[in-house]
C-alpha cells in the first residue's frame, strides 16, 4: 500500500473496477460474493444487501440479456423482496440501463462516484458548537446510530439497525460507526466500511437532521473517518455522493468518476 496513488480519473476509475467491483468482497457477515456467467454479485440472507455489483465490459446484447434473467430468476428463487443491479454510467452495453426496464427493474436516483487518495484529504476534525462525535460500541449506540439515519434520510431504520448489529458482532474490525451528539440527542451519523484485500475504505450515510445542516457536521464526519483509514493503512476513500453532499465532497479534494444508478427489481408474488 505504499506505491503512489494513480491521481488521474481514468486510472482511479479503473482501479475502483478492479478492487472494488470485479474482485469485490463481501461487504459484511454472513454473506458471499458469487462469480456467475458474466456478472459478479452479492448474496446472502433477504435483510442483506444482494445484488450485481459489476458486469462484463464485453456484455452484448444477447448476453445482457440472458445475464439479466440469470438474476431474475436468482432473485425469485432465493425469496429476495428486492434485488438490485448497481450500474455504473461507463458499463456496457450502452443501453443496459434500459434492458433492466425492460426485465422489470426499476431506476432509483442516480448518485455521483467519488474517490480520493487518503493522503490528500483533510483529518482534523472541526466541530461546530455543541456537537461531540463518539463511535458506534454498543446496541444503545446502534440505536441512537438508527434514530439518526431515519430523521436524516426519511427512511425505515430497521435493515440499518440489523446490518450494525451484525457488524459490531461479527466483524468490528472492518467497520466504523461514528455519531454526532448534541447533548443526548443524535443529530447525526455515518459509517465506514473497510475492504480488507484492498486499498479502500467506503463511506456511507452522513446523514443529518434538518436543523444541523450547514454547520459543518458533515465534513467533520468525512474528516474523522479519513483519519482511522489513513491509521490503519488504506489508500483510498469511495462515496457514492447524492446531490447534497457531492458539492462538500469535492473541495474536500475527491474527484467525479461517474455515476451510479441502482436498478431495483421487486417480484411481484
Amino acid at each position: 500500500m505504499n506505491e503512489q496513488p494513480p491521481q488521474n480519473q481514468e486510472s482511479l476509475l479503473a482501479v475502483f473496477d478492479r478492487e472494488m467491483r470485479e474482485h469485490a468482497r463481501p461487504d459484511g457477515p454472513g454473506v458471499r460474493v458469487e462469480r456467475t456467467g458474466d456478472v459478479v454479485r452479492q448474496a446472502g440472507a433477504a435483510h442483506d444487501w444482494n445484488g450485481v455489483v459489476w458486469s462484463s465490459p464485453d456484455l452484448d446484447a444477447v448476453r445482457a440479456d440472458a445475464a439479466i434473467a440469470a438474476q431474475v430468476a436468482h432473485c425469485v428463487e432465493r425469496g429476495y423482496g428486492e434485488f438490485e443491479w448497481k450500474l455504473y454510467a461507463h458499463d456496457r452495453p450502452a443501453d443496459l440501463g434500459a434492458r433492466l426496464l425492460a426485465a422489470g427493474f426499476e431506476a432509483e436516483d442516480p448518485e455521483t462516484l467519488l474517490v480520493a487518495p487518503v493522503a490528500d484529504l483533510p483529518t482534523e476534525v472541526v466541530l461546530p458548537d455543541g456537537i461531540r462525535l463518539r463511535t458506534v460500541r454498543d446496541e444503545a449506540d446502534v440505536e441512537l446510530m438508527a434514530l439518526a439515519h431515519e430523521q436524516a434520510f426519511g427512511a425505515d431504520r430497521t435493515r440499518l439497525r440489523h446490518q450494525v448489529l451484525a457488524r459490531l458482532k461479527e466483524d468490528p474490525d472492518h467497520f466504523v460507526g461514528v455519531l454526532a451528539m448534541a447533548g443526548g440527542e443524535p443529530v447525526s451519523s455515518a459509517r465506514m466500511e473497510l475492504y480488507a484485500g484492498t486499498g479502500f475504505a467506503g463511506l456511507w450515510g452522513g446523514g443529518t437532521v434538518q436543523e444541523w445542516r450547514g454547520r459543518g457536521v458533515y465534513r467533520a464526519l468525512v474528516a474523522f473517518r479519513a483519519r482511522i483509514a489513513a491509521e490503519r493503512g488504506f489508500r483510498y476513500l469511495q462515496v457514492d455522493a447524492t446531490e447534497q453532499s457531492r458539492p462538500i465532497l469535492q473541495r474536500l479534494g475527491f474527484t467525479v468518476l461517474g455515476t451510479t444508478t441502482p436498478y431495483v427489481y421487486r417480484p411481484t408474488s
